[in-house]
């Protein structure tokens, strides 16, 4: 049986748990700068950059992982956020982007599959493709509208190195989260489409959009039935909402789209909104008490968290939804979007 199949099932029976968010928890490290470099030889402070600590700390990452894995999470990502050449070419460290997602994708992969041979539940792997820091969709002149620093073919690009490398690490899907721009998640749906062929097998696609405002529109103006009916065509296997603002914002907003969409719904949330500091301060609990209405209203398959929260949010949002029942999928309209769109999916 497939992942993707396997994981249909699955979420048929209960609300599955994602995990956290990599940042937060390298943050609580406190690692001194010259810690992210390791050994290796790099003329930029890298500071900061979490996707270089699965080459350097992978003992770091791993520990993440397995606090995740520990409080409930059966759907692990990697520390990738970041991975790619145009995001590493901040640090000046293009060149280990291929590294860093082969590393991090062995990481979790070895955590995953050693929970499930533990306990006889399924984990699964998902490889996370963050929206890089430039954008398709908008022109950073503010003099020159039609001015971009990157085109389509260029983003794809770096998105087709980024997906061969966690394939390669072991992945079992390709998670395009935190999209900001729908047009640079429709070069990594691409990507992965393409390398899907190559491949002669199934990589199956999540995709996870970002709101920049309480109006619930992307950076790229999107709303979420606007975005879902942007990149259905590429049959996400989850479709859903990340980062943004707390559970309770999120809402009204994660409601709309679990009306349109005929797949799995899955939302992580940042740990509230952030204080004056940017640091994020609401509790586990609480965090898990908006959640519960999510699960009350039937809005979601999949729940994890972002920004901010820790192993004890996903613990609690683990417990919250032990007796919900999960989202129903409206089979007859993914069974119709599939019959119309499979031979376009084909032809691409």
């Amino acid at each position: 049986m497939s992942a993707a199949q396997q994981l249909r099932d699955e979420a048929g029976k209960r609300i599955l748990i994602k995990d956290g968010p990599y940042g937060t928890g390298i943050q609580a490290e406190r690692l001194p700068g010259d810690a992210y470099c390791g050994g290796l030889e790099l003329k930029k402070d890298q500071r900061g950059n979490n996707d270089l600590l699965n080459i350097t700390r992978p003992e770091v990452v791993r520990g993440i992982c397995e606090r995740f894995a520990e409080a409930g999470a059966e759907l692990l990502a990697t520390n990738t956020f970041n991975a790619t050449r145009i995001s590493q070419a901040d640090y000046g460290a293009e060149e280990l982007a291929a590294e860093m997602n082969r590393a991090s994708a062995r990481i979790v992969r070895d955590v995953a599959d050693r929970w499930s041979a533990k306990d006889g539940r399924p984990r699964w792997v998902a490889g996370a493709l963050g929206p890089t820091n430039k954008t398709l969709s908008l022109s950073p002149r503010v003099s020159d509208p039609a001015y971009r620093e990157v085109d389509f073919d260029t983003v794809k690009g770096v998105y087709r190195e980024q997906v061969d490398a966690l394939v390669e690490g072991g992945v079992d899907f390709i998670l395009i989260e935190t999209v900001f721009d729908t047009l640079n998640a429709k070069a990594a749906v691409m990507a992965t489409l393409e390398a899907e062929q190559d491949l002669g097998r199934e990589l199956p696609l999540m995709i996870s959009m970002t709101l920049t405002d309480l109006s619930g529109r992307n950076l790229s103006g999107h709303t979420v039935e606007a975005f879902w009916a942007s990149v259905r065509h590429a049959r996400p296997v989850t479709i859903g909402l990340n980062c943004s603002f707390g559970a309770a914002q999120l809402r009204p907003h994660l409601a709309a789209l679990a009306a349109q969409a005929d797949t799995l719904v899955m939302a992580y949330p940042n740990a509230g909104l952030p204080n004056d500091l940017g640091e994020y301060d609401e509790a586990a609990a609480e965090t898990a008490a908006q959640v519960r209405e999510w699960l009350d209203a039937g809005l979601v398959n999949i729940i994890g968290g972002c920004c901010g929260t820790t192993p004890q949010h996903i613990a609690a949002m683990a417990e919250t939804a032990r007796s919900s029942a999960p989202r129903k999928v409206p089979e007859r309209k993914r069974q119709t979007l599939l019959a119309g769109l499979e031979p376009m999916v084909i032809a691409a």
